[in-house]
């Protein structure tokens, strides 16, 4: 059997004409949800939504093109955008009766959170990103060999056909590179959890390339106009990172102050999987959020 989360309930929650998300909730209290990255599922806050559930409602999904979430074929730029992503959000707390809720997000996740945040300000009480830059930002940083680290981001910004095809004749070997090169400690994702996670991947390949397709168009045109318009975060916002400034050549502070002005930005010294690396400290950096 897949792994679950112990002690949650699982549900199936419509939020969108033809998506239903799956979702696991437990606890009791003020809500916080828990998005996932890549390339992984809602199992990745397995540590750290028991920990938070003993004072909160934790909401976990599985993002639309994820996990056991359903997948819409792309239909267009805004099937994937972060924006409809993050309505999904919304339509799925407001779902389960939270008007108003904490949020945060790892990787793809993050970056859903992030646009939740602009989109829906009066609806997010508490923001926290884990180990991202906002996308505009993203892309303006990536330059020359140092780019390479970011191979992927390149291959699924292709139009359709070349990259799924590419991913899927190889995916577990694709998938499952990332999640040894960003991980410190490999014994952080037991051989159930990988192979729930290759899995979950192999079976979504069009969708997770329709993920980061938009986020190599319509979500860069929807960041650029909220930096024009001088749009920002209005919450309390929490930001873990690894130390990729320091790679890349960019004052991560700086760029996340510029969207933030409420911000408290952590450089942590565990892998990209921080959640699954250091859940005690993840747990607490979101206590801290919650807090403010």
């Amino acid at each position: 059997m897949a792994p679950v989360l112990p002690g949650f309930d699982y549900l199936r929650v419509p939020v969108a004409d033809g998506v239903a998300l799956n979702v696991a909730v437990a606890g009791s209290g003020s809500p916080i949800v828990l998005l996932h990255g890549f390339p992984q599922t809602h199992l990745m806050w397995r540590h750290v939504a028991a920990d938070l559930a003993a004072g909160h409602t934790v909401i976990c999904p599985d993002l639309r093109g994820y996990g056991a979430s359903d997948k819409p074929a792309e239909a267009g730029r805004e099937t994937y955008s972060k924006r409809t992503m993050a309505a999904d959000v919304v339509a799925l707390a407001r779902a389960l009766g939270h008007e108003r809720f904490a949020l945060a997000g790892h990787d793809r996740g993050a970056l859903v959170a992030f646009r939740a945040g602009l989109d829906h300000p009066a609806a997010i009480t508490h923001l926290a990103c884990l180990d991202v830059l906002p996308t505009l930002d993203m892309w303006e940083v990536m330059h020359g060999v140092g780019a390479a680290v970011g191979f992927h981001l390149y291959l699924m910004a292709q139009p359709p056909g070349l990259p799924e095809r590419m991913i899927d004749a190889s995916a577990d070997a694709f998938f499952g590179h990332f999640l040894d090169v960003w991980t410190r400690d490999r014994g952080a994702i037991p051989a159930d959890v990988r192979a729930a996670y290759l899995e979950a991947c192999r079976a979504a390949v069009p969708s997770i390339v329709a993920d980061y397709r938009a986020s190599a168009g319509i979500d860069v045109d929807h960041d650029r106009a909220d930096r024009e318009a001088g749009n920002r975060l209005r919450m309390p916002v929490t930001v873990l990172q690894q130390d990729w400034g320091a790679a890349l050549g960019y004052d991560a502070v700086a760029l996340w102050g510029a969207w933030a002005p409420d911000l408290v930005h952590t450089t942590v010294k565990s892998g990209h999987f921080m959640a699954e690396e250091d859940p005690a400290g993840v747990a607490g950096a979101l206590r801290a959020l919650l807090t403010r």
